[in-house]
């Protein structure tokens, strides 16, 4: 059985590509190399095509080996999906009803989502369980809500079985340092400090230092990227052992402050980080925390690798090697 990794040469699509072939999978990426990376891939059989053609979606699948897949390829930067929402609703939506359409007409029924903690929305309890209302702030996470009912109706319709990842604050790198994160623009917290301090970065912008946090600052929920990638083929097993369609959580159920991570990070780095406060990004919520009670209980999942000092030690590694 081959696993197409849809999305592959990505950030946590090629650290989940990694242990996929770590645990004996044969994996085939597909991805379209807008965003992904050719740095990032570690083996597997790699098809250069794009998820919004159909010709090249169905190519991929004429073989009868594909059984199963994971599916982490969208546009995922919020700020962007405000200004171009049409951009996000068209390739995010359109994109993965192709690969539906194909899965189906294929007769390959199982798929991992990476989803995201954005289908929340302004959270109304902490940490956040599943349960929790779904109501996006933005157009990215409307979109990934939107794939995630299209996924019931076709589990309910079809009887395609899904288990979808909801992420929160994914950070850090591969810790043998093949793998890490290469988003151009940038806009996650961690790679943007260790950016700055390379010098890559003329600036630091630190937005929102008003938030009713002990601090002032955003309290997020950061989980290594091995982690993530760790409960893929947790999800994906359950799936070939017959378990039903479900929605899980991916975080710590621990917060840090930006500040705390800004510190964290001088001590790692032994360099002092300078900022420039900034107001609040129209959308920004003061906590963000999952629930991980769910993933431990129903996928056996502990994270491993997601204590602070360790995701920035194994990001500081890989930004300093670039």
């Amino acid at each position: 059985m081959k696993i197409l990794v849809c999305g592959g040469a990505g950030y946590i699509g090629s650290h989940s590509v990694k242990a996929l072939l770590s645990e004996g999978f044969e994996v085939v990426v597909f991805d379209n190399f807008s965003s992904g990376r050719k740095e990032l891939l570690v083996g597997g059989e790699v098809i250069r095509a794009d998820l919004e053609d159909k010709k090249d979606v169905r190519r991929v699948f004429r073989s009868g080996e594909i059984g199963a897949v994971l599916h982490f390829a969208s546009l995922i930067q919020v700020g962007e999906s405000f200004v171009q929402p049409q951009k996000y609703y068209t390739h995010n939506l359109s994109s993965s009803l192709n690969l539906l359409e194909a899965m189906l007409e294929a007769g390959v029924k199982k798929i991992i989502f990476s989803s995201s903690a954005a289908v929340y929305g302004i959270p109304q309890q902490t940490p956040i369980p599943e349960s929790h209302p779904l109501v996006p702030a933005n157009p990215y996470g409307q979109t990934k809500l939107f794939v995630e009912r299209i996924l019931q109706d076709y589990d309910q319709a079809y009887g395609l079985k899904f288990i979808s990842l909801r992420y929160f604050n994914a950070a850090g790198a591969d810790s043998e340092g093949q793998l890490g994160e290469m988003h151009d623009p940038e806009t996650h917290l961690i790679p943007n400090i260790l950016l700055y301090l390379l010098k890559k970065k003329k600036i630091f912008e630190l937005y929102g230092t008003d938030f009713p946090t002990p601090d002032g600052t955003a309290i997020r929920d950061y989980i290594h990227v091995t982690d993530l990638a760790s409960a893929h083929i947790m999800a994906l097993k359950r799936l070939l052992q017959g378990a039903k369609s479900d929605f899980i959580n991916l975080g710590t159920n621990t917060g840090h402050s930006v500040l705390e991570v800004i510190k964290k990070i001088e001590v790692v780095t032994g360099t002092k980080v300078a900022y420039q406060g900034k107001p609040r990004r129209w959308g920004d919520v003061p906590v963000l925390l999952a629930s991980k009670d769910k993933a431990e209980n129903i996928l056996g999942w502990k994270p491993r690798f997601s204590s602070l000092e360790t995701i920035i030690k194994t990001a500081w590694n890989w930004h300093r090697k670039q």
